[in-house]
């Protein structure tokens, strides 16, 4: 099984988009990618959008490399839209017709456990994308067999924690050659040990898990809820020989001073935690995080400053300004 990572908060925008290729099929995880409309008070910084950009082509290369695509929940970075969009999320009609073509698409159900924009975003998604799809497979709960390889889904899980406005989330397992995959997208730790129990139960030697939104803390969720998912982390880590780590959890700077338990549990048991980019020999690039921090070391020119000032309607379909390298 050959895993690639493609966008994620190290790599410098919000997803958590992974490429596996095993000897059976190709698969493409959560094909979304956005970034954040403000933090700090400021929008995103040009070198996001160059991250953005970037992180979209790489998204339409292994999509067209893939059979099969599966779709954890329809938030606007795990999966792409048909809408034209160049401000957040990079996308287009044809962008998404480019990605979904032909595909086998494995989705969570729009009307099982979302909230209200989830349940109108699905059914958008199933009437427009869902068109250009080979088949498409509502996956709650269920597995699919191709060749060699399974793909399994587990029941909607929180998203973050228990009753939670964001709904529910579908965490998907791989299983080729003896080889254990598990992707959990937005479980915040998990927050939730029920969550916890079912990972583990599913035995992985690699995971892909989002961690708790430290940037959240005291305000969105709770202190508690935050403090749980890192410990539930230091379990898996501790368990599970390899955790790539990361989604909400990198959106802060001080993200590893608070997952040193997460550290030392691996540590102790001789486990690896890894980001998407250290799992692809990268050096991290925290570009929400570090967006004060950006503006202030590398000002964006007047030009930009000005397009990002323009309200959506005034914006249209204008992109980005000092980018023309990038969007030949």
């Amino acid at each position: 099984m050959n895993v690639k990572p493609l966008a994620e908060e190290s790599l410098g925008v919000r997803s958590m988009c992974t490429f596996v290729e095993t000897g059976d099929v190709n698969i493409l995880i959560d094909p979304g990618i956005s970034l954040s409309p403000r933090r700090f008070g400021l929008p995103p910084h040009p070198r996001e959008y160059r991250a953005l950009i970037e992180g979209r082509g790489r998204i339409l290369k292994y999509a067209s490399r893939a059979d099969v695509l599966t779709i954890s929940h329809y938030h606007l970075d795990h999966y792409t839209p048909s809408f034209e969009e160049w401000h957040y999320h990079w996308s287009s009609p044809e962008i998404a017709r480019h990605i979904y073509e032909g595909k086998i698409l494995l989705v969570k159900d729009y009307r099982s456990r979302l909230s209200f924009n989830q349940r109108r975003r699905g059914w958008l998604f199933l009437k427009t994308c869902g068109r250009y799809a080979k088949s498409v497979e509502n996956a709650d709960g269920k597995s699919f067999r191709f060749g060699g390889t399974e793909i399994s889904f587990s029941e909607p899980v929180y998203h973050g924690s228990e009753g939670t406005e964001l709904g529910s989330v579908l965490m998907t397992l791989i299983e080729d050659g003896g080889e254990r995959l598990v992707f959990t997208s937005d479980v915040q730790g998990p927050i939730e040990d029920k969550t916890l129990e079912s990972i583990l139960r599913w035995r992985p030697d690699l995971l892909i898990v989002g961690g708790p939104p430290l940037y959240l803390s005291g305000l969105r969720v709770s202190r508690l809820s935050v403090e749980r998912g890192i410990r539930n982390l230091a379990k898996l880590a501790s368990e599970v020989p390899t955790v790539v780590l990361g989604h909400h959890l990198l959106r802060s700077v001080d993200w590893r001073e608070a997952s040193k338990p997460v550290f030392d549990a691996a540590l102790e048991k001789g486990n690896r935690v890894l980001t998407f980019a250290e799992y692809l020999g990268l050096e991290e690039e925290l570009l929400e995080a570090r967006r004060r921090i950006l503006y202030e070391e590398d000002p964006p020119s007047r030009e930009f400053l000005r397009w990002s000032k323009l309200r959506r309607p005034e914006r249209g379909d204008l992109k980005p300004p000092g980018l023309s390298s990038l969007l030949r």
